[in-house]
């Protein structure tokens, strides 16, 4: 016997409006306030960035390339739009950092994703829901709220444009399932395209991965397959993501085939690379971390969609408006299932994820019926001892932060504590906790916006400029010593990084670096690869060939330089910033300590294939 519901209170067109406005008007706030006012943070973004401004420089869109060398980790989305960025007139104006072009697909994914969520609920709001207005608020938040969210959508790589194009596929899914009068079903499939452009075919696995879930779950495989389409579906896919893949491997052929397909997705699936070792339980934990303060909500949620699924058909007969929560749960469990069961885990893989959390936990947090009262009152009582626990470490923050110890950014305690952000922070959460704690007692649809609001604020007022801190003091020395670098250099002079391997030197010189560790070895690497190394603008040459140069700038730290094989080289010191100093060093010198090295048995390892190079 079907169950009786009540029909849903449908938000005016100019009601959504509204709503819709002042989603776009947080999300422009938490994802683009001061997008460009800090730099670039090794070691990732530098290369993304670095590979977008090459296509808009060279006019080469079909190969991302980066320091001279073809990058086959992601597919071309992102570096188009960050390229578009670059190409506009005059960037360097008013983009002087180079970051507001690169950060901008990642924080206009995540903005649109808010938009696509707070949409959603207010044209399918559930029969329970009084308030459909304040629920999209709510659930936008949420997902802009998420600590990784808030980290991913002003960084300069793939994972937000991925998370974004995703979220808005599967969105579309749901709603061209649940709406008889929605013919667009196409559009989903395209959108499914730009993820698979975005990040590869990773997109297509979790999504059907989703969909066959959500067939499970309300028995209902034959209307799925019917409302969404999926052969004529997956063909718009591949006929719009297909042509660059196939253009890529006639040009670039077998290094394209190994490294995109057998590197950056098979060997990442099946075996742990770049030391990203991780128990299985990794996303656990992540999944904590991800919702914060919010998890209870997302548990309490998470348990009752599983129940429905595990337990009984009542899942399957809730009338197909009622199903976002179960969607978004199978949603979820797609992505923890797949990424539980790779070799290889990274917190930046949970992020698919983050939207579907962000509706589980807006749906959960509505007014429940009295049988269900006690546990999400259960829920709101744990997330008020989860943020007076985060604002008691802010207010005693004094004992904790000179615990930080990192040899890049030596003077980080003491500038964070006398910026006086921390304590920003700390009255940040407090007027969090007193309005969550005004509310906890009263049945109001919309409580999870007063927990928000504050915290909308500490993103504002305390982690951004937190942000621009720490860039201060980790990466303005990198820019400086870049800065001379470009002053310094003499034409065809080479240019290495010796120790702290730092991309976005080759960003901000705009110069093919060599980059090499602090060992041994490392140093006959620089000098033979001086005399022999190719690559898309640089080419080797003899210190004395008519077009070698006999000496070489070298940035390098001071850890390294204290090493005893890197003194006595008698370098000319052209600078110092924070911990880096900027030498030109003779090339005979060098080469005569590379003899010297491998006379003692030290051997040359530069050669030797590395699936992941710059």
């Amino acid at each position: 016997m079907t169950a009786v519901s009540s029909a849903p209170i449908v938000p005016t067109p100019r009601q959504r409006r509204r709503g819709l406005l002042l989603i776009l008007a947080l999300g422009v706030a938490l994802c683009c306030w001061k997008l460009g006012s800090t730099g670039l943070v090794d070691e990732t973004p530098p290369l993304f960035a670095a590979s977008g401004r090459a296509m808009a420089e060279t006019g080469d869109w079909l190969t991302p390339r980066v320091n001279g060398l073809p990058r086959f980790d992601k597919p071309p989305l992102v570096y188009w739009l960050m390229g578009l960025g670059y190409a506009l007139p005059g960037h360097q104006l008013w983009d002087p950092l180079g970051t507001w072009a690169a950060r901008l697909p990642s924080a206009l994914a995540s903005v649109v994703t808010m938009l696509a969520i707070g949409d959603t609920l207010m044209r399918h709001p559930g029969s329970e829901d009084d308030h459909p207005r304040r629920t999209a608020v709510a659930a936008a938040l949420a997902f802009g709220l998420s600590p990784l969210v808030l980290i991913w959508s002003r960084t300069a790589v793939s994972d937000a444009l991925l998370n974004g194009t995703l979220a808005l596929s599967l969105l579309c899914q749901w709603r061209c399932y649940v709406s008889e009068s929605e013919r667009r079903w196409w559009l989903a499939w395209i959108l499914l395209a730009t993820a698979v452009l975005t990040k590869g075919p990773v997109a297509v696995v979790l999504t059907g991965m989703t969909l066959l879930l959500f067939a499970i779950t309300r028995r209902d495989l034959a209307g799925l397959w019917r409302r969404l389409r999926p052969l004529p579906g997956l063909l718009i896919t591949a006929a719009i993501s297909l042509p660059w893949y196939v253009a890529e491997l006639l040009v670039e052929g077998q290094p394209f085939w190994d490294s995109f397909f057998g590197y950056h997705n098979l060997q990442r699936l099946t075996s742990v690379v770049n030391d990203h070792l991780q128990p299985w339980w990794f996303f656990g934990p992540v999944l904590v971390v991800a919702s914060l303060p919010f998890t209870p909500l997302l548990l309490l949620g998470l348990g009752r969609v599983l129940t429905g699924f595990f337990g009984s058909a009542s899942t399957a007969r809730k009338p197909s408006h009622d199903s976002l929560i179960d969607f978004a749960g199978c949603w979820l469990l797609a992505v923890l299932l797949l990424f539980t069961a790779a070799a290889t885990k990274l917190p930046s893989y949970w992020l698919p994820a983050t939207p579907a959390a962000a509706l589980i936990m807006a749906i959960t947090a509505r007014p429940a019926a009295l049988q269900r009262r006690w546990a999400l009152l259960t829920a709101w009582s744990c997330i008020a001892g989860l943020v007076l626990i985060l604002t008691v470490g802010f207010w005693l923050s004094s004992l904790w932060i000179p615990l930080i110890q990192d040899p890049e950014m030596p003077t980080l305690p003491a500038e964070l504590l006398a910026s006086g952000l921390v304590l920003r922070s700390a009255v940040c959460f407090s007027v969090a906790l007193f309005l969550g704690l005004w509310c906890l007692g009263s049945p109001v649809s919309g409580r999870l916006l007063a927990w928000q609001g504050p915290l909308v604020a500490f993103q504002l007022f305390a982690l951004v400029p937190m942000i621009q801190l720490g860039d201060r003091v980790r990466q303005l020395p990198v820019r400086l010593v870049a800065e001379q670098v470009v002053a310094q250099r003499r034409t065809g002079e080479p240019l290495a990084m010796i120790g702290v391997l730092k991309p976005s030197l080759h960003f901000y010189t705009g110069q093919v670096v060599i980059y090499e560790g602090e060992s041994r070895a490392a140093l006959m690497n620089l000098a033979d690869r001086l005399n022999h190394e190719r690559r898309q603008g640089f080419e080797g040459r003899p210190r004395d060939a008519a077009d070698g140069s006999p000496s070489v700038l070298v940035v390098i730290n001071t850890g390294t330089a204290a090493k005893e094989h890197w003194q006595d080289l008698q370098p000319q010191i052209l600078a110092r910033e924070g911990i880096y100093e900027l030498w030109r060093l003779d090339r005979e010198r060098l080469e005569e300590r590379a003899d010297a090295l491998q006379a003692s048995g030290v051997v040359l390892t530069w050669r030797k294939p590395r699936p992941e190079r710059y």
